[in-house]
């Protein structure tokens, strides 16, 4: 079965998500490795009882690793009946990330907040799935 006529039309913009996903996650695990030579702290330590700039650019990065595997789901989900919506949030929601990221730096964990927007992507392509699935399961 050739996969080009199995995926929605449309579905190249999905795929240029993830693209730009793997881009922000690779962008933080670099400050993280940065850090780590900036602040001393060696593998395979997490976090520093004397640094809190470091515990804050790893926490960044760590806080994204935990939320982007349900958000791959979600997407991708989404994203095989309306790819050009889910794009749009996926889009949103990988953007927000790098405002947590930014916010996270400034030392003060409370301007990773100015990311809130990214809510509008994460639970969109959840909504979206919650939409499909009630679909296929003929509620509507």
């Amino acid at each position: 079965m050739d996969m080009l006529t199995v995926l929605p039309p449309n579905f190249g913009y999905v795929i240029l998500t993830y693209f730009y996903s793997w881009f922000m996650l690779a962008y933080l695990a670099t400050k993280v490795g940065s850090a780590r030579k900036k602040y001393n702290v060696q593998y395979p330590t997490m976090y520093s009882d004397k640094e809190h700039m470091f515990n804050c650019i790893q926490r960044a990065h760590q806080n994204t690793l935990e939320v982007i595997p349900l958000w791959l789901v979600f997407q991708t989900i989404a994203a095989l009946v309306y790819p050009l919506s889910a794009s749009v949030l996926g889009a949103i929601f990988v953007t927000s990330r790098f405002s947590y990221a930014w916010g996270y730096y400034t030392g003060d964990p409370e301007k990773r907040l100015r990311s809130a927007y990214g809510y509008i992507g994460y639970f969109g392509v959840m909504i979206l799935s919650i939409s499909i699935a009630l679909q296929l399961l003929g509620v509507y």
